[in-house]
């Protein structure tokens, strides 16, 4: 029996064996690792081209600030790297303004390192820049180490960075502009399909005689699912990030991903998942905390659940392979065998045994609350 329903559980829809699916989530980041090859060959390539028009063409004397400046604004999205280039110029002109001002004062490189250090360290460290302070104290130590604090060579300095700035922001917005959506989808198609594992799982132990730890291991996986949660807020963030200002991101294919509205029901869904499993352990034989609820009634709530999971697996199924007649259709059948099981469970109520009515009409509440969320 529990052989065939491991078996039927690895055959729902878009659904890998357990350990398989485990281990192809440790591993799988779908996009990652082309993005950062194609950004480090940008940058190396922004730095290049940098070196080519300052030092090759012009040749200007402070022609290292030009590469320096352009490898660093190729940034994981233009947006970050228009504002890293106005923040990575105005640290640079700081440094450079406030070492050359202090050389001229003190006329003596040691003195002016004590005198311009702490001042550009405390502004890296305190203007709204993130990262890019830390190119105040450095300017400052190139300027005061090689001696270039004259205005010719302050001039050169800040056009040279400006042009390795332009250079690296340029390449970064025309050269293949990162589209971070990727990930979007990945953990979009990711969630229904936890739900759907977890209340496949959870529907084949109940109708066994289920303990503490197996009821343990569901609530520990459905708070899991706010982990996934989280990664895909912030996957959103990103990929919101990587639209603004680029100029190419219609042109390039990026994966089609839900709205976000959709992830605000399955954050309620995840959170039904999580009180199911808690009055489950609440209400395991070994635990104590609410009566265990008859066999009739766990009967029950495994068969709602199971058809739960399957409605998850077909969220998961469309996602992957996109919306037609059939998938609604199954989807919409799995959904009416889920609220038949649900009346049946509800029938299972007792009428004098307030203790274990209590255990079984918080399962019947919270699974009716997850039923309604799962409606198209």
């Amino acid at each position: 029996m529990n052989a065939a329903r491991t078996a039927r559980r690895d055959r729902l829809p878009g659904r890998a064996g357990p350990a398989l699916l485990r281990h192809v989530r440790g591993w799988a980041r779908p996009g990652v690792g082309r993005i950062d090859v194609v950004q480090s060959l940008k940058a190396a390539a922004a730095a290049a081209l940098a070196w080519a028009v300052t030092g090759w063409w012009l040749h200007a004397p402070m022609a290292l600030m030009a590469p320096w400046a352009a490898v660093a604004l190729v940034q994981s999205t233009v947006y970050r790297s228009l504002r890293s280039g106005l923040q990575q110029v105005l640290m640079i002109a700081l440094g450079t303004l406030v070492a050359a001002g202090a050389a001229v004062v003190t006329g003596n490189t040691m003195a002016a390192m004590v005198v311009a250090l702490p001042v550009v360290v405390l502004l890296g460290n305190c203007a709204p820049v993130g990262e890019q302070g830390l190119y105040a104290p450095t300017t400052a130590l190139f300027v005061l180490a090689y001696g270039s604090y004259s205005a010719f060579d302050v001039a050169h300095r800040l056009v040279e960075t400006c042009i390795g700035a332009v250079i690296g922001i340029g390449v970064n917005a025309v050269v293949l502009p990162p589209v971070l959506s990727r990930d979007v989808k990945r953990l979009s198609r990711r969630l229904p399909g936890d739900c759907a594992e977890l209340l496949s799982t959870v529907a084949d132990e109940l109708e066994a005689d289920y303990g503490r730890e197996r009821a343990e291991s569901w609530y520990t996986r459905a708070e899991g699912l706010r982990a996934t949660l989280s990664e895909l807020r912030t996957a959103r963030q990103w990929a919101t990030e990587s639209y603004r200002f680029n100029p190419g991101h219609r042109l390039r294919a990026s994966a089609l991903a839900p709205p976000p509205e959709w992830d605000l029901v399955w954050e309620r869904i995840g959170e039904h998942l999580q009180t199911i499993t808690r009055t489950l352990l609440e209400a395991a034989v070994d635990r104590g905390r609410l009566a265990t609820p008859p066999p009739s009634a766990l009967e029950c709530a495994a068969e709602v659940l199971r058809a739960a999971g399957d409605v998850c697996a077909m969220d998961q199924k469309i996602l992957e392979d996109g919306p037609d007649e059939e998938r609604r259709e199954r989807r919409a059948e799995e959904l009416d065998r889920a609220w038949g099981a649900h009346s049946r469970l509800k029938r299972e109520l007792p009428d004098g045994d307030t203790e274990t009515a209590t255990s079984v009409g918080g399962l019947v509440a919270e699974i009716q609350r997850l039923l309604h969320d799962l409606a198209p």
